[in-house]
């Protein structure tokens, strides 16, 4: 009969005990064991006992978290007021530093990318917000991971996802944007005209160089009028030419003055 109390009393201890004994850690947690108040270490992964009533064990997910920073309304270096909003990427590195010094890590990343993001954005102008928007994310991460470090959490990743701005200030935009435009076209017409007109230039002084090189220029003027349908036939004649034959086959020259009036008469004689 004692024996059979022992027994009874023994199952029922292990029946106590053994559930608050016995803890299972996954390959993506690690934890936090706690002895009588003092920290001794983190376990993981597998299958560990505690000391029943004397050890305290705190799991802790290490896996990457991804968080939505509210939109937040912000007033830009070019005093433009807009709203923005982010997504931060982190995960826990060092799971003792994110139990003991932080109550709650992840709410505290928040506030933490919240207000960075305020501070970050309200440091930059409009135009490099919308257009240097990698430099912004970096400044966001880096800012943000210096300050979250002592509690063991590694912010890898942060994204700026929407810039909202009032209607007039897209509308503004819009206006700059087009006489950008406009003015590009009108400094890539005028590089046109002036390199067509450097190239005039040079061509004539081919040309003055090199006389044949304008009657090479007549034939081929010539021959682009030839290939349309039309029954004028324009062609160019060089006066140069016309002088030449002139000079050749032209009249003799007519006689002089003095050579064609007639012989003064002497005086009657006496």
């Amino acid at each position: 009969m004692p024996l059979i109390i022992a027994l009874v009393v023994i199952l029922v201890l292990l029946v106590i005990i053994v559930p608050a004994s016995v803890r299972i850690v996954q390959e993506y947690e690690r934890g936090v064991i706690f002895r009588l108040g003092r920290l001794v270490g983190a376990r993981g992964p597998g299958l560990f006992f505690l000391i029943p009533y004397v050890e305290r064990m705190i799991k802790v997910d290490q896996r990457i978290v991804t968080m939505d920073v509210p939109s937040q309304e912000c007033i830009t270096l070019d005093n433009v007021t807009v709203k923005v909003d982010a997504v931060v990427y982190f995960r826990v590195v060092d799971p003792q530093m994110a139990v003991v010094r932080a109550v709650d890590f992840i709410r505290a990343t928040s506030l933490i990318a919240q207000t960075t993001l305020r501070s970050t954005v309200g440091e930059a102008e409009m135009d490099s917000l919308l257009s240097r928007r990698e430099q912004m994310n970096q400044a966001l991460q880096r800012v943000i991971d210096e300050q979250t470090e002592p509690w063991g959490v590694k912010v890898s990743v942060v994204e700026i996802r929407d810039v909202e701005m009032a209607s007039e200030m897209r509308r503004a935009m819009a206006r700059q944007a087009e006489a950008e435009r406009e003015r590009r076209a009108k400094i890539i017409h005028a590089e046109g005209e002036f390199s067509a007109a450097q190239r005039l230039v040079d061509a004539a002084n081919i040309i003055a160089s090199q006389p044949a090189a304008l009657q090479l220029r007549y034939l081929q003027t010539l021959a682009d009028v030839a290939t349309e349908r039309t029954s004028l036939l324009v062609f160019p004649l060089p006066i140069d030419l016309i002088t030449a034959f002139m000079q050749r086959f032209g009249a003799a020259p007519a006689p002089s003055p003095a050579a064609s009036s007639p012989p003064v008469s002497g005086s009657p004689s006496a």
